[in-house]
């Protein structure tokens, strides 16, 4: 079983704290650790923390930041890399916070570590809600007095007649102040915000205050809504190699990240989103956790990734590839690229075969858990198409054995089923694959395959009702049947320049093992890549993305008899478009279930990275 899954006892942990502070005493290794601005600062500033390291071994050094309020444990924000510097906030709540750095060597394994202590001051004065700007325009922070331990509380805003917004609520921690990002309104507009409080036996409104966003002036494609929806709701807009925007149903701009980044992968209740910046440089390649106002929350590189790799005795990635996103218990699920030179395989003699591997990280970016393709599926299945990759060429991941590789796999998807197993879209074999995750304790066996020369046979009258290249499979929030796929087609378009992409919902009965096709709707021409599928809790299904030959794409909602309900056109491709409910959650609640705020394992309200989830 090439699978692994690992722990660390706590006092397992201690003992590793405990030989890197010997280790640097030992290497003359010393670290510095200087703010940008002097403590105490307001709440939500953004501090950026500098490491001064020297040592005597040959180096290079690579820096970890971790922080959390005082007195409790501290969480990894950045993890060892060769940035010295780190731009930090807090926002949840006033009071003193801690800041760690350790400084390494590299070849010698020997370190130091550092902490300061920052505190952190209310915004509320003299009783009085505040509403202060953050670094992003279309994001503020509202900031309102303490309220009674056992309440909860939320912020409310509108502007004139429409729906009104909320924030998740949350609860009452005694003697701190409250603070809540205000994010999905439009710009040059204003706002009537307030916040309530509820108690066990009633609802106490705050003051009303008037909020104004600024003018943003901002480059974005065009959006033509060709059949407006009869409903609310936010579409993220995720692209290749440009900044991500949020809009409403028409168009409307209402947030966009100021960073820098490939492309959105997922988004996480609370207003978190997980993202990718690819680089030949495998310490500048990097999975980021981002909030609302844009500060990172927790990041790593793949040079760090495959130094855990190495030591549990592993084959390493080249890069992360197309996913990443966070699960309730506080894991991170990563795709990546990885090589192997087989001979024999996929051509003659030596060949550079790339694959795909699974990572599972713990909350601390800790790689727990793996799943590499070369040892679960058979590598002498090629791709459909003969699709290679080669270095320097657009789409093509870094590659490091050879200067060619077969592009066995080109995973782009992944999802958390609700039986704790994995779903991986494997785009070049037209499957998608069902892996023995467990959540965290499985073998990585592969369960089944759904695609043509699967497992599954296909209900369906289409002589070609197989999808195939495809984009975001994805489960309807808790169901393990309805299943919608953007089907890129390009097995069909390569014998028929006529055929165009469809937008697929399958039901899958998974014991008797066969597929019905639902809906098999045309998406207005051939998008030859991206594209992703959302089944919605009202058993409707959103396609969003994909990239047609005009440099755009469509995004439509079909009922589940195929009815087209909504229907716009962006005039540049996307890789994924997501519809949410809100800018703070990342899907809309099954019937009957309520959003809540939760706290993981261990922790108390107060740590830095509790997030509402759905009961």
């Amino acid at each position: 079983m090439k699978t692994r899954f690992l722990s660390l006892s706590p006092a397992g942990a201690c003992l590793v704290a405990l030989a890197s502070v010997t280790a640097g005493l030992q290497a003359a290794v010393s670290v510095s650790l200087t703010p940008s601005v002097p403590s105490p600062a307001p709440l939500g500033t953004v501090v950026t923390w500098s490491a001064a390291a020297f040592g005597d071994g040959p180096g290079p050094l690579w820096y970890r930041f971790r922080a959390a309020p005082a007195g409790t444990d501290l969480r990894v924000i950045q993890d060892y890399g060769p940035s010295a510097t780190l731009d930090w906030t807090a926002t949840n709540h006033d009071g003193p916070y801690e800041i760690e750095v350790t400084a390494r060597d590299t070849s010698t394994g020997e370190s130091a570590a550092m902490t300061a202590e920052f505190v952190m001051t209310s915004l509320v004065a003299g009783g009085v809600p505040a509403v202060t700007p953050t670094a992003n325009p279309l994001v503020f922070l509202y900031s309102a007095p303490p309220c009674d331990v056992g309440s909860r509380m939320r912020v409310q805003f509108q502007v004139n007649d429409e729906p009104v917004q909320s924030t998740p609520f949350q609860p009452c921690v005694s003697g701190r102040s409250m603070n809540f990002y205000l994010a999905g309104m439009r710009p040059d507009t204003t706002y009537r915000v307030h916040h309530t409080v509820e108690t066990a036996s009633a609802l106490e409104d705050g003051p009303a205050l008037a909020v104004t966003t600024p003018t943003v002036s901002l480059h974005l494609p065009a959006i033509d809504i060709l059949q407006p929806a009869p409903f609310g709701g936010i579409l993220l807009h995720s692209r290749q190699g440009n900044p991500p925007f949020a809009t409403d149903l028409a168009g409307n701009l209402l947030w966009y990240y100021t960073g820098k980044l490939n492309a959105v992968t997922r988004v996480q209740d609370g207003g978190y989103f997980y993202s990718l910046l690819g680089n030949a440089n495998q310490s500048a390649s990097l999975m980021r956790e981002f909030d609302l106002a844009g500060n990172t929350v927790r990041e790593t590189n793949v040079a760090r990734i495959n130094e855990q790799l190495a030591a549990l005795g592993l084959h390493s990635i080249g890069t992360f590839s197309h996913e990443a996103l966070g699960l309730q218990d506080g894991k991170v699920l990563v795709l990546a690229t990885t090589e192997r030179i087989l001979t024999d395989v996929q051509g003659p003699g030596a060949v550079d075969v790339l694959g795909d591997m699974i990572l599972a990280l713990d909350p601390d970016l800790q790689v727990v858990w793996t799943w590499d393709a070369f040892d679960h599926l058979d590598p002498h299945r090629a791709a459909t198409l003969g699709e290679t990759c080669s270095k320097g060429v657009s789409g093509c991941p870094p590659l490091y054995l050879a200067s060619t590789a077969q592009d066995w796999l080109h995973g782009n998807a992944l999802q958390l089923t609700s039986d704790g197993n994995i779903l991986f879209s494997a785009r070049h074999q037209d499957w998608i694959i069902k892996i023995d995750f467990a959540n965290g304790a499985g073998s990585g066996d592969v369960i089944w395959r759904l695609g043509k020369d699967g497992d599954f046979q296909m209900n369906s009258s289409d002589p070609n009702p197989w999808f195939s290249h495809q984009h975001g499979p994805y489960f309807a929030p808790g169901s393990d049947s309805i299943l919608g796929v953007f089907d890129d087609g390009n097995l069909r378009q390569a014998v028929d320049a006529n055929a165009h992409s469809r937008a697929q919902v399958l039901q899958l009965d998974q014991k008797n093992m066969t597929a019905t096709l639902l809906v098999n709707a045309d998406v207005g021409g051939f998008s030859f890549a991206m594209g992703n599928a959302e089944p919605l809790p009202n058993g409707n299904t959103f396609f969003g993305g994909g990239w047609l030959p005009d440099d755009s794409c469509n995004l439509f909602e079909f009922d589940r008899s195929g009815n087209l309900l909504y229907q716009a056109h962006v005039h540049a491709p996307e890789v994924r478009t997501f519809w949410m409910p809100d800018l703070y959650t990342a899907e809309a609640p099954a019937p009957g279930v309520d959003s809540v705020q939760r706290c993981r394992p261990g922790q108390r309200p107060l740590d830095w990275e509790c997030r509402t989830y759905l009961q």
